[in-house]
């Protein structure tokens, strides 16, 4: 069945889609009177809907049922991720948000191959990519992709979390089995590192922070490979498989 978020509440059992919405829903779909939709309102509850009306620039919904979405984690994963170069973030993005993750936090580290001046255009990007992604897995909630911060700004960030985890290349006593065996918090931050890897003095101002150094194994995995490694293996072990 479609599916399409909305920023709106039912008003007297009717929901409008409008915008770019209408037009996937009216013009690339063709969606007809009389036909089935979800729309969800990004927070958790899908609306079982059928068409009642469709025009150039909207299409009514009638609201047939409502309903929390059963697609979540248990847990509110946030990734935190170093920007790579390329189009390597649109992917983590996507695939991020197909897996679970609530939140995205690009930033900038010392070693970061990318460093542009600007990069309101490329986030908008990223979260439109969100928000396709989520629609087309079923997802119950938009995850947020939020600004790009300084590392040090991300460290602090993160260490907020139940389980924080910063994935280090150099770490060689904990790996992210024995970081799990203890449980995974309700809220989860996973640290990811750019191309050229953490500056020591960044490594410790995690630990200091209160972030758990973490090996993802023997082999060092691609940037745009790591954390979806990681967001695979922590739900795993938080139930959600």
């Amino acid at each position: 069945m479609p599916r399409f978020f909305v920023d709106q509440q039912p008003q007297d059992g009717v929901l409008t889609l409008t915008g770019e919405n209408a037009h996937h829903a009216g013009r690339v779909l063709r969606l007809r009177v009389g036909e089935g939709v979800t729309l969800c309102d990004g927070a958790g509850m899908d609306f079982d809907c059928t068409v009642e009306a469709v025009e150039k620039e909207a299409v009514t919904c009638r609201v047939v049922s409502c309903h929390a979405a059963d697609t979540e984690p248990k847990q509110s994963i946030t990734l935190f991720m170093a920007l790579p170069k390329g189009d390597k973030m649109e992917f983590i993005v996507q695939k991020a948000v197909e897996l679970g993750v609530s939140r995205i936090v690009p930033y900038l580290s010392k070693n970061c191959v990318s460093r542009p001046d600007k990069t309101e255009k490329k986030v908008e990007r990223w979260r439109k990519i969100a928000a396709e992604a989520a629609k087309q897995c079923g997802r119950g909630r938009l995850p947020e992709v939020a600004a790009v911060v300084p590392v040090a700004q991300a460290i602090a960030q993160a260490a907020e979390s139940e389980t924080a985890l910063f994935f280090y290349e150099n770490e060689r006593r904990t790996g992210l089995r024995d970081a799990l065996a203890g449980g995974v918090g309700d809220t989860v931050s996973l640290m990811v590192g750019p191309e050229g890897g953490f500056d020591p003095a960044e490594a410790k101002a995690a630990v200091d922070a209160g972030l758990q150094s973490v090996s993802l194994g023997t082999r060092i995995l691609r940037c745009e490979t790591a954390p979806i490694a990681a967001l695979a293996a922590v739900l795993y072990a938080g139930g959600n498989m």
